[in-house]
């Protein structure tokens, strides 16, 4: 998406650049192999930060969350919670890896945001053609 193609252009892919240019001036490396290695994997946590925001993006574009089911939404959170845990118990974890467990974070904060800012519309049709008002009047009535 444009957003996607914007954001890894404009924004990340400098960031990835600027540390890795950084960590070569600025701190002591075992020798360049370990300094293209932790590059490496810091570009891939940036980039994997990346890719966690088209669901708000497209919240955002919306003004809805109906479309994420309340189902899917726990498994997030519960995933979350689990990867937080984690990282607070594996002290042998690299600084880097226990911080990207924290992006989750960062995600779900601004996603309970969108979900207080733009309440589920009731009216609104589902991808099956249903609204919410009409599925609770049918159980009612049989």
């Amino acid at each position: 998406s444009t957003f996607m193609k914007y954001l890894s252009l404009y924004v990340l892919t400098p960031l990835v650049i600027g540390g890795a240019v950084y960590s070569i001036l600025y701190t002591q490396h075992k020798s360049w192999y370990s300094w293209v290695i932790q590059s490496a994997a810091n570009g891939v946590y940036a980039f994997g930060f990346l890719f966690m925001f088209p669901q708000l993006f497209i919240n955002y574009k919306l003004k809805s969350v109906a479309h994420l089911p309340w189902r899917a939404f726990m498994y997030k959170a519960f995933n979350t919670f689990i990867d937080d845990l984690f990282a607070f118990l594996i002290t042998s974890l690299p600084t880097a890896h226990r911080v990207a467990a924290f992006r989750d974070d960062i995600v779900f904060i601004i996603y309970l945001y969108q979900r207080w800012l733009y309440p589920v519309d009731k009216t609104r049709v589902n991808e099956f053609g249903e609204k919410a008002d009409e599925k609770s009047e049918t159980k009612k009535t049989k």
